[in-house]
């Protein structure tokens, strides 16, 4: 962004990248405080607006809703929901609740090797990888 000199342009382009986080509302009227007077929500949502406003073709989301509140959890999910019909998301986490909620595929890893790659139905009802059922499963992790 800091390649954008038309402040026009750049005050469009993180209004539109906040409303696509769904927090143009929340913080339109204190554009000149500091982020860290945000909840941890609305943080995490202006850190998905940041990476918008680069315009990408993937967003990778290291555990998105690691230490927030059901609510604010919620809210992320629903915005990834929304956004995985325009990007491409790569989402790291270890809540395999919310991957089974949010994706339409499912990588499972362990030690850095990708086990098993399938639709997500398909890993947590009938995985074809015992080490990946038994991770479902609980019997190891």
């Amino acid at each position: 962004l800091s390649g954008i000199h038309d402040s026009a342009a750049l005050e469009a382009l993180v209004e539109e990248s906040l409303k696509q986080a769904v927090l143009w509302d929340e913080v339109k009227d204190m554009m000149d405080k500091s982020a860290m007077t945000l909840s941890g929500g609305q943080q995490q949502r202006l850190c998905i607006a940041r990476a918008l406003a680069m315009k990408p073709d993937v967003l990778l989301m290291d555990e998105p809703t690691s230490a927030l509140d059901p609510i604010s959890t919620a809210k992320i999910e629903e915005l990834i929901d929304t956004l995985k019909k325009r990007y491409t998301i790569i989402i790291v986490t270890h809540n395999m609740q919310q991957a089974a909620r949010v994706s339409e595929y499912t990588g499972f890893f362990y030690l850095g090797k990708l086990i098993e790659f399938n639709a997500t139905d398909k890993i947590f009802t009938t995985p074809d990888v015992k080490q990946t059922e038994d991770y479902i499963t609980g019997r190891f992790g």
